[in-house]
């Protein structure tokens, strides 16, 4: 069984498996539909994606729009993140709020997110992630928060990020608040 911990953004779940270490190993189960619907969540799951990347990458903040929007849980098999989910519901008391923790793979944390969120991270030790999606990606319905927006507060933990040139042009969230009418 996995330990859900609640976070201050309703919807947002932080999931913490049973591992069962012995003399060879370990073992655990990373994922269980069962956990999420515990909670009330009932996701179908249609794709994963897994990126590697290098100590000091900062990737996001990324969403897709409906009718694509995506859902995620999303963990590293190995190294550290700085994981980031922020709140872009339209009509969501906690409506650019961000909640972020560290997924580390000797914890096996996972974090799971509503559609409705930008999501990205900062790489604090190399790392391979994974994240498990509701919907499938689809280019023209992707979108995206400055990750530097200074209304945020994010501390990515990191001294240098390397960027994407795409990550450096997304909008503040002043800026996407006025151009979609107030989120998604």
């Amino acid at each position: 069984m996995a330990e859900l911990q609640i976070t201050p953004i309703p919807g947002v779940f932080e999931i913490f498996p049973k591992v069962f270490p012995d003399n060879r190993g370990y073992f655990f189960e990373s994922f269980r539909q069962d956990w999420l619907e515990k909670v009330g969540i009932s996701e179908n799951w249609v794709q994963d994606n897994q990126s590697f990347s290098q100590k000091g990458t900062v990737r996001g903040l990324h969403f897709q729009r409906a009718p694509y929007a995506q859902a995620k849980l999303v963990r590293v098999i190995s190294g550290k993140v700085l994981d980031v989910a922020l709140d872009l519901r339209k009509d969501s008391p906690t409506f650019g709020k961000v909640y972020s923790t560290i997924l580390d793979a000797e914890k096996n944390n996972l974090l799971y997110m509503p559609a409705g969120f930008g999501h990205g991270f900062s790489v604090l030790e190399d790392a391979i992630f994974v994240y498990r999606c509701s919907n499938y990606y689809h280019k023209s319905s992707e979108g995206g928060i400055l990750w530097s927006d200074p209304a945020l507060g994010i501390d990515w933990m990191v001294e240098s990020p390397i960027i994407s040139e795409k990550d450096k042009v997304w909008p503040t969230l002043e800026e996407f608040r006025i151009q979609t009418g107030g989120g998604l």
